[in-house]
Order: structure tokens, then sequence, then C-alpha cells
């Protein structure tokens, strides 16, 4: 990777960088498009709290699955073409969404939609090999920061849709992800280890070689990690103007102002998680974001200072402890990724995309659940009781395991001496 590096022209890695953080912001934006619309749909279709759920959940859980697919063909194929593949096929499914109007077709046309969600893992394998491993953090931190995206839509759609309806928001969403498609084609060039590949005549590596690190269980706790820090992410994008609704009594325009406002953390700050993980490593800032975290869910979890509850979360104490978790949270998902080359630099594709498919389903399996929590206990706030969980036992497997490495690594030492 690092002869692959050398090769390169002057502001060649910048410019892929860029461009492929700009694109996943667009993908971004389309992949939540239900975060707001949703709530429109819901009224029109008179849908429960968990057929939300899996409204909303759909994009996620396609846009999850077919990552570790695209992760491997990103490594065959290059992350050049397949990126602008997904962008226009994911244009299609969102143009085509606008016509729709029944909830099967909705959740059909959302799997479509899904597919902009998956350029997270083409992305990741294209701009690694534009980088040495001391700089990968900080580049795919920057490059995730492209998860601001979902604030662009909370922040916009609410407008248009109040505007010229909920279909005029998937159609010209669509259109900005063609545009945006044909700008990165012909700004961007293919990333120099599929250039190295293809001067070579190298014959791709077979699914088992791909898929070998997948044996190791450090592979899936890493998995874990990123089930909260990008999961948890997601389905509180998804699920805060409901929430923000329900509990608070907000019209749709505010709740959708104040979602993209805790997006906006959540995102940017993912570049500054990439530095510090380069920095001071990735572990410490993953013990950070667990302990701050679950301090914050558990704050949340308690009930909302409402008319029928005398002391409770105030919507200002709502928002700034919100806005705390956000931050955490982008901090950890620039720590996982942060490893994914370092471990694994010739499975990036593979590793990073089953990472991120796991990830990805804690964004479709969250807002379900959150949505079957509230329709079975009545409390808005179980939805912060169930992250608590999840961040919990992320700790605890975190720990015990670095606490096991640790013991063997003393006892190495000790045969050694």
């Amino acid at each position: 990777m690092s002869e692959n590096t050398k090769t390169l022209s002057a502001g060649e890695p910048a410019k892929a960088l860029w461009m492929s953080t700009f694109a996943f912001t667009v993908c971004f934006a389309v992949w939540t498009i239900f975060a707001i619309i949703g709530v429109r749909i819901k009224q029109d279709l008179a849908l429960s709290e968990a057929e939300f759920g899996l409204l909303i959940g759909t994009p996620i859980l396609s846009g999850s699955i077919v990552r570790i697919v695209l992760g491997i063909w990103t490594s065959r194929y290059g992350g050049r073409l397949l990126y602008v593949a997904t962008m226009l096929a994911a244009a299609l499914a969102t143009f085509l969404l606008s016509y729709a109007t029944t909830f099967p077709q909705m959740l059909l046309a959302g799997l479509g939609v899904g597919l902009a969600g998956g350029s997270f893992a083409v992305g990741v394998a294209y701009i690694s090999p534009f980088f040495p491993s001391q700089k990968q953090g900080t580049a795919l931190g920057i490059f995730g920061a492209g998860n601001v995206g979902a604030a662009v839509t909370k922040f916009a759609a609410p407008f248009v849709l109040l505007a010229w309806g909920w279909q005029a928001v998937a159609q010209i969403w669509a259109v900005a992800l063609v545009v945006t498609a044909i700008v990165f084609w012909f700004t961007t060039t293919d990333d120099p280890s599929f250039r190295a590949r293809r001067e070579r005549r190298a014959a791709p590596r077979s699914l088992a070689q791909e898929f070998a690190p997948l044996k190791n269980v450090q592979v899936w706790r890493f998995s874990l990690y990123y089930f909260f820090a990008f999961g948890g992410f997601v389905a509180l994008s998804l699920w805060l103007p409901r929430y923000l609704v329900g509990v608070y009594g907000f019209d749709i325009a505010h709740a959708g102002m104040i979602a993209a406002a805790y997006s906006i953390p959540g995102s940017i700050f993912r570049a500054f998680g990439g530095v510090l993980s380069d920095r001071k490593g990735a572990r410490s800032v993953m013990y950070w974001v667990l302990g701050v975290s679950g301090l914050a869910t558990l704050i949340l979890s308690l009930p909302a200072a409402t008319s029928g509850v005398a002391f409770g979360i105030t919507p200002a104490v709502f928002i700034v402890v919100i806005f705390v978790l956000g931050f955490f949270m982008s901090l950890g998902k620039a720590a996982v990724y942060k490893h994914i080359p370092a471990y694994y630099p010739d499975s990036v594709g593979a590793v990073g995309g089953i990472v991120g498919m796991v990830g990805g389903l804690g964004g479709f399996i969250l807002p379900i659940a959150f949505g079957l929590l509230k329709d079975l206990t009545g409390l808005w706030s179980s939805c912060f009781l169930l992250l608590f969980a999840v961040v919990a036992g992320s700790m605890i497997w975190m720990h015990l395991s670095i606490r096991r490495m640790e013991r063997n690594a003393l006892s190495v030492s000790a045969v050694a001496a």
C-alpha cells in the first residue's frame, strides 16, 4: 500500500478524499430521507409506531446488507466505478419512490433507496489506499463526516415538503444524486491499489481469502462498537423528529431543525475522532466514548418533563445531553475504522464491509425496537434504556478483551525472558 502511494501525483489523494466525502454527504442525505418524509407518510397512511420504525429502517437494512458485497466488488472492480454505479442506482430508486402510494410500495422503494448507504463501504475501500497507515484514521474520519448529510436532509427537506409535498423531496434528492455521480466520475481517478492490480493483471482474491479475517472474534467486537456508534447515530437521526413531536409537542419543521443540529456534531466531529485516534490511540478514544455515552443514555432514560410528570428531562436538558451523545458517537465511529486498515490492510473491503453492515443493521434494528418498546411500554424514553444496555455490553466486552490481551502479552514476555 505504501508503494502504491508513492506513484500518486500531487493533490490526487486530497481530491479523492474531498470528492468522496462530498459524494457520501449527498448519499447520506438520500439514505436518511425517510426521517422527514416518513412523518408525513405516517400521517397519510395512518401507520403504527412499529410500522413507522420499519419504514424508516428499511433503507438502513438494504444499505447495510449490501455493504459487504460492495466492499468486495470495490476491491475487484475499483471504487470509482462502484461509487458512480451505486449513486445512479440509488437515484433511480429514490425517484421512483415519489410514485409510491401504498405501504408495501414504500418499503420496496426504500430497499432501493438504501443503496445510497452502501456507498460507505465503497468509499472506505476506495480512500484507504491513497494514504499511508499513520494518516488513515484522519482520512477516514474526514470521509465519514459525510454523515452530515443527515443534517442536510433535516434542514432542507421540511421546507421542500411543506412547499411542494414529500414527493418533491424524493425527486429533488434523486436529481442531486445523479449530478453528484457525474461530477465524481469526471473529477476523480482510480485508487492506487486497483491501478496496481490492473497493471499486474493480478487475479482477484478468492472469497475464502476475502472473508478469512472474519474468523477473528476481534472483527465482531469492532462490529458491536460500530453497532452503537454508527447504528445508534443513524437510529437517533431517524427517530428524533418523531420523538420531539411526540414527547415535547414540537412541529415537524422545528423538530427537523433540532434533529439536524444533533446530526452535525455527530458527523463533522468524526474527522476530529480520526485525528485523536491517530494521535492518542483508538483504544483510549473508545473508553471515553463508551463511558460518556453510558452516562448520557442513562440520563436520557429518565422520563420527560411534561404536564403529567412533576420532575423529568426538560427540552433544554434533553437537547444538551443529546448533543453530547452525538459528539462522542462521532468519535467512536472514527475510532472503530482506524483499526481496520491497520489490522487488516489486505481485507479492508471485506472487514470494512462487515463492520459497516453490522453498524448499519443497528440503524435498521434500533428504530424498529424503539417503536416496539414505545408500543409495549408507553414510555418514549425506553429507547435510551435500550441504548444504555448496548453501551454497557460493549464496555464490558472491550474491557475484558483488553485485560486478556494484556495478560497474554505478560505471559509471552515472561517466557521470552
